[in-house]
């Protein structure tokens, strides 16, 4: 065989990988729908366990009827408390969806906040700018119906934790919520949750009432900055939440995740991880998501994912 048509017949077979690699991630890898299991002990010892819930990036569109039965179909987990960190939205006509996708959850309590995406409607990008430190987002974006997304959520019980404090108890755990905006797009207000904290505290009246177990400390952020985490472990965090990295969307097998989308590390772009800050540390959970763009509707070696994380009460250490 001559070296051209060796060279041909290897470029041939390249090209056939590649196109195989990506009719998988197009058409079977984005909805393989899964389900990840975690169990982070941060609750007082002898605690009843915590069934938690965790969705991100769900990137809605009406027409993705396969998804939204999937998300209806999680209530079977029974859990305690749901929290969605951001980028439900992915249509001008996605809170459709969600509506449909997230009704069987009414009455469980919740906690949210957003993405981007949850005011602006999705846009075709160079998918090389995502290796970009900053990437340029589009002048005139669609808005999209943030308004009825807040109140969809609200109606079902959830608490609005954009760049605020809330709190409430579930089995008797007492539990501390910090959330930001989407710190992708400079939305956090960091500065806010000191007072927000200490006006929280002050109305609950839990330091007050010694005989209670220690409150737990969750932060909700859409997107995991190093500065977002590290405030949440300088204000006290224990376990927390944060999806926009999509676990990459597509990984490497050997290499994995090749962006977060962000400055987290590309080993953290999913999973449960220690983060660590100054002398403290908190879990820290990151969902590859549930969706992507639909202008991007590929993922390889990252299928999409529901993060079920049971808090317990078993003794633990920062080792």
């Amino acid at each position: 065989m001559g070296v051209g048509r060796a060279a041909g017949t290897t470029l041939a077979t390249l090209g056939a990988a590649a196109l195989g690699a990506f009719l998988w991630g197009a058409l079977v890898e984005r909805n393989r729908f899964t389900v990840r299991r975690e169990a982070v002990p941060v609750l007082d010892p002898g605690a009843r366990p915590l069934t938690v819930l965790h969705l991100s990036d769900l990137h809605m569109a009406p027409w993705q009827r396969a998804k939204q039965d999937w998300i209806r179909g999680l209530v079977v987990e029974e859990p305690d408390l749901v929290v969605v960190t951001g980028d439900s939205l992915g249509h001008v006509r996605g809170i459709d969806g969600i509506e449909y996708a997230l009704e069987p959850f009414d009455g469980i309590p919740g906690v949210f906040v957003h993405g981007s995406n949850d005011y602006f409607g999705p846009s075709i990008k160079n998918p090389f700018a995502y290796f970009r430190e900053r990437r340029v987002e589009t002048t005139d974006p669609v808005k999209l119906d943030t308004r009825r997304l807040e109140g969809f959520f609200e109606s079902l019980g959830w608490l609005d934790l954009n760049n605020t404090v809330r709190a409430m108890t579930i089995k008797g755990s007492r539990l501390e919520f910090l959330g930001v905006g989407d710190a992708h797009r400079d939305w956090d207000r960091l500065d806010l949750l000191p007072g927000a904290m200490d006006e929280m505290r002050e109305n609950v009246g839990w330091q007050d009432d010694r005989t209670g177990p220690e409150p737990v400390t969750i932060g909700v952020t859409h997107a995991p900055y190093q500065r977002v985490l590290n405030s949440f472990v300088n204000y006290g965090a224990d376990v927390i939440f944060a999806g926009h990295t999509h676990g990459g969307q597509v990984q490497v097998p050997g290499i994995g995740a090749l962006v977060t989308n962000s400055d987290l590390p590309r080993t953290m772009a999913s999973g449960l991880h220690l983060w660590r800050h100054a002398l403290n540390a908190a879990y820290l959970e990151v969902s590859a998501g549930v969706g992507t763009s639909i202008y991007a509707p590929v993922r390889f070696s990252c299928p999409p994912e529901a993060v079920v994380v049971t808090l317990t009460g078993d003794d633990f250490s920062y080792s």
